[in-house]
């Protein structure tokens, strides 16, 4: 069976000028969410919460308590982005994936905690905040 295929000239095809310019109505009023607006907030979370999981990574004396147990830094930054990744939708802030992903056990709540090579210790939540500060600060 042959498929009946446009004709130009037969007024069946839509011409290419009313298809480009609904493609830019459509996009211009925010239609396409991949080129409106809304992608460039997504994409700034995106990039603080890798940089918070990327400024754990790098605390390469310091270990990760989670559950009463130690982590280096770099299995800790693992399981924070494995964790962020598998509850993506309840994330929409930094904030909100220091509060709901990287602060406490989901299965105990018990908090997580730094602890640094002199001794010092402080919750995940402490530092993570003062990280988000500092990345949000402009430059001096």
């Amino acid at each position: 069976m042959r498929r009946h295929e446009p004709n130009p000239h037969d007024g069946t095809a839509i011409p290419r000028v009313v298809l480009a310019a609904v493609v830019a109505a459509l996009t211009l009023a925010g239609a396409c969410p991949a080129l409106s607006d809304d992608a460039a907030p997504a994409d700034t979370t995106n990039r603080a919460i890798e940089a918070l999981i990327t400024s754990v990574a790098r605390l390469g004396d310091a270990t990760f308590v989670r559950n009463g147990k130690s982590y280096s830094a770099a299995t800790a930054a693992r399981f924070l982005r494995e964790k962020w990744q598998s509850r993506k939708s309840e994330v929409h802030s930094a904030d909100e994936f220091i509060d709901r992903i990287a602060s406490f056990s989901s299965t105990t709540s018990r908090p997580y905690l730094i602890r640094f090579a002199d001794g010092r210790q402080v919750s995940s939540a402490e530092y993570l905040r003062a990280e988000l500060a500092r990345f949000r600060a402009p430059p001096p």
